[in-house]
């Protein structure tokens, strides 16, 4: 015996005790979509006979099921369920999930059920037990479907249940197997010009067949509301039926073409909203023909499903609409709301029900695409969007390309309706997005936070840590709307063990050799602060592609998303001559953009951290300055007098020479700060321009393309020295280096040739490999008195500090990077600012877990 449940479905094992409902459970079904009672009081109590906890093993039971309904998972209850209450509940759950209920009774003689239980010495309940349940499932069996099942399938023998066999059906919106490429049309409303027009422009031909189909094998895909209103209503309706047909389009219904069925179903429905046109068109129609005309036309209105889940989940089209919750599944509210959306119980002004926006609130995967209620400009949000551009009411009628996300829209060629509502275009500045983003939910980034990054897989965010990157965000952060970037921490060179030296650029060398990098980029590191500049073309790409009015073309602002500079006016100066170079460069028309985002360094130091070294550095310098030069004078007279101070003497008169190598490590990279003249911007990476986001790109590539722009505005931007080293011969690299550092540069930063890459090992797929460092830095020996202090030279002090470990700041490194390259794939998807920041505050997050900071 065949039987077919849905497969996402709540099957009901019906039966007497020892009726064999576990083995059968066990002999058809996933061990994990069975929930046992048994098994839940032997959860509680260790005992699965103990009938004295049925009451909590139930509770288990029904919360476990609504768990794996919510999650769209097949679940079987094997448990009695003779008594019509003991399923009540459970058929509450599948309405309430918008799943179909199943029910599966095993029938089979009393005296067998009583025979397997004898053999088992956990039953040592009386026979009046299983003819107690065997009755009440006798009075229950006939009323199953009356009671809510769907299906229901009553096994009479041990034959019966031993030929079943379980075929698992898809739902019919399930069409996760077709992925496109589709042409999402809306509502169409009897524009029959218009939609051949549409059609046409978008790549369709006529077959000979006379049905539309695109040569390039695309399906349209049609979202309701075929009738009313129009001049050309069942010419509409043809075309449309004719493609589904030969299987070139697919179509859902919509309300208007559902209350025409029921009105051909002779159903009493009022005829309003443009109904009375369509019925006129039909009467039009010969004799001989309305009647079959109407019956064709039910037929094929009721065929439509209320909503299609495509392409892996990753697409739903429905004529309202369709929230997370409800996607994929079957049930009358489904339907409901795939139709009407949902209102509020309201009416406006115009006597239209107010409706709820559930697209304000949605945070699913799927891109969700609908109609049903007019729009002057079809608009994202949240990844939803509605492409009713009121055609009938003189708009447009437009087509969404997937997976291009393409707008393709025809304009009206006449007003075929006035809308009761007007139809005109809004006065707002911003997108509706954009308004929605001007409050950010705070349950988009609290708590522990898993997010999905392509580059490095799953990244963990503690929930203390999102604690403390809101309080950031919220108290000191800028404007949200510009913050689509957070540069990553960067991890050092492994120890060196050379004499006098912490660092030095053999081990990074060695480390990108040793992960198969064969070609290293060695970049002047520069002692400035790390500053994200976005500049705009102009304030009205500000505005469109930000949401951003009223602070000027672009923001520079600090690695934790703080405004770099609290003079205004500055910034404004130093973005205007960064916009200057860009179009004096060509930026703009060699990279079809009108905005930019660029990773730099902003000089001097001393321009951000005036207050830290004031407090700190230049506090430490003063004091050891003073304390050690009064020591040595002190020892040098004592040593006049006393035999054996000479080593007193010769260890403070070096303790002093390094304090004042401290105070000239800092001093080198302090400058006072009086207008733009006295500022240096170094750009080292074009992170992302409209639509693309520049990790493809070598190193090189990016020195090279940024070198053009900084020759434009000299005296502003500067371009990074680097040179290209081969990881084999790295003579050259090294003696750079020394060069820098002996007089007084920072040091260098190496990076792999490639912007992104992943770790040698040719044995695993290259997605299973792990990154590479993004950057490793070699600091110079003087530069890293001001990161351990001005006696860290010390051998004793040296000794110490080679045991620094790497480990924890270089896992931090690859994180922050993954997640900063992700929150820019992101942005140039257009995609909403909640996933933008999700990504952005994870990488602030991070800064609070517990690593060296001197790292």
């Amino acid at each position: 015996m065949k039987i077919t449940i849905p497969e996402l479905s709540l099957v009901v094992l019906i039966g007497a005790s020892g009726a064999g409902k576990s083995s059968f459970a066990k002999k058809h079904f996933k061990p994990t979509e069975v929930i046992s009672s048994d098994f839940c009081r032997g959860l509680i109590c260790d005992d699965e006979n103990n009938q004295a906890v049925s009451k909590d093993a139930f509770a288990v039971v029904h919360y476990i099921a609504a768990k794996r309904l919510a999650a769209g998972k097949l679940t079987v209850v094997d448990a009695t369920n003779v008594q019509k209450e003991d399923r009540k509940h459970l058929l509450e759950l599948a309405k309430e999930y918008h799943c179909l209920p199943v029910a599966i009774a095993l029938n089979l003689p009393e005296y067998l059920c009583s025979d397997r239980n004898q053999h088992r010495p956990d039953r040592n309940f009386g026979i009046h037990v299983i003819k107690r349940q065997r009755e009440a499932m006798r009075q229950s069996l006939k009323h199953l479907k009356r009671e809510g099942f769907r299906y229901s399938y009553i096994l009479n023998s041990v034959e019966d249940i031993e030929a079943v066999s379980i075929h698992l059906q898809p739902l019919w919106n399930n069409r996760k197997t077709e992925h496109g490429p589709f042409d999402i049309i809306g509502d169409i409303h009897g524009c029959c010009d218009e939609l051949e027009a549409l059609l046409q422009k978008l790549g369709y031909e006529v077959s000979p067949q006379n049905h539309y189909f695109h040569p390039q094998g695309r399906k349209a895909l049609f979202l309701g509301d075929l009738v009313d209103r129009g001049n050309r209503i069942l010419d509409t309706l043809a075309l449309v039926q004719n493609m589904v047909v030969a299987g070139t389009a697919l179509c859902v219904p919509g309300n208007h073409d559902m209350k025409l069925m029921r009105k051909l179903q002779g159903k009493n429905v009022k005829v309003t909203h443009g109904l009375d046109k369509t019925l006129a068109e039909i009467d039009a129609l010969p004799d001989d023909k309305r009647q079959l005309f109407s019956q064709e036309t039910v037929k094929f209105l009721d065929s439509l499903i209320s909503h299609y889940v495509l392409d892996d989940g990753n697409l739903v089209v429905a004529h309202a609409g369709m929230k997370e919750a409800l996607q994929g599944r079957g049930s009358g509210r489904v339907r409901d709301f795939a139709l009407y959306g949902e209102t509020t119980g309201e009416t406006d002004d115009f006597g239209l029900p107010v409706r709820y926006d559930w697209s304000a609130e949605y945070r699913g995967k799927a891109i969700v695409v609908y109609g049903h209620t007019p729009v002057v400009e079809a608009q994202w949000l949240n990844g939803t969007i509605d492409i009713d551009t009121g055609c009938v009411y003189g708009g447009k009628l437009t087509a969404l390309r997937y997976p291009e996300k393409e707008l393709i829209s025809v304009t009206a060629q006449q007003v075929y309706c006035e809308s009761t509502k007007p139809f005109l275009p809004t006065e707002d500045l911003l997108t509706t997005q954009q308004q929605l983003d001007n409050v950010l939910d705070i349950d988009d980034v609290l708590g522990k936070r898993i997010i999905e990054t392509r580059l490095h897989g799953r990244i963990s965010i503690r929930a203390e840590n999102a604690i403390a990157a809101l309080e950031v965000m919220s108290r000191f952060a800028a404007n949200p709307k510009w913050l689509i970037y957070l540069p990553p921490t960067m991890s050092p060179c492994e120890t060196s063990k050379q004499e006098g030296l912490l660092e030095h650029p053999s081990q990074a060398f060695s480390y990108y050799q040793n992960q198969g990098v064969s070609q290293v980029i060695c970049e002047e590191k520069h002692m400035g602060s790390r500053a994200i500049v976005i500049v705009c073309r102009n304030e009205e790409t500000a505005r469109e592609r930000f949401g951003v009015t009223g602070e000027g073309i672009g923001i520079c602002y600090t690695r934790t998303g703080r405004r770099f500079f609290s003079d205004a006016e500055l910034e404004t100066q130093m973005l205007a001559k960064v916009q200057n170079a860009l179009e004096i460069s060509g930026f703009w028309e060699q990279f079809n953009t009108n905005w930019v985002c660029l990773d730099c360094e902003l000089m001097p130091w001393s321009a951000k951290a005036q207050e830290l070294l004031q407090r700190q550095y230049a506090a430490v310098g003063s004091a050891a300055n003073s304390s050690l030069n009064q020591a040595v004078a002190a020892l040098e007279m004592a040593a006049k007098r006393i035999n054996g101070m000479e080593t007193f003497l010769t260890h403070y008169q070096n303790r002093a020479e390094m304090a004042v190598q401290y105070v000239e490590a800092y001093r080198r990279y302090c400058w006072q700060v009086e207008s733009l003249a006295d500022l240096k911007l170094a750009p080292f990476h074009i992170l992302a321009t409209e639509g693309e986001v520049h990790n493809d790109k070598t190193h090189v590539w990016h020195m090279e393309t940024l070198a053009q722009i900084c020759k434009a505005e000299p005296e502003l931007l500067l371009a990074t020295a680097y040179k290209l080293v081969d990881v084999n011969d790295t003579a050259t690299g090294v003696a750079w280096w020394e060069e820098l550092t002996s007089i007084g540069g920072e040091g260098i930063v190496v990076k792999p040739l490639d912007f992104t890459r992943k770790g040698d090992g040719a044995e695993r797929p290259l997605r299973d490999r792990t990154l590479v460092q993004p950057a490793v830095k070699c600091r110079g020996k003087e530069y890293l008195r001001i990161i351990y202090g001005a006696e860290y030279t010390l051998p004793e002090n040296l000794e110490r500090l080679r045991s620094r470990g790497l480990s924890r700041k270089r896992s931090l490194a690859l994180r922050e990077f993954a997640l900063g390259m992700e929150s820019l794939e992101r942005f140039t998807k257009k995609e909403p600012l909640r996933r933008v920041h999700e990504c952005v505050f994870g990488v602030l997050a991070l800064e609070s877990e517990p690593v060296d900071p001197r790292l």
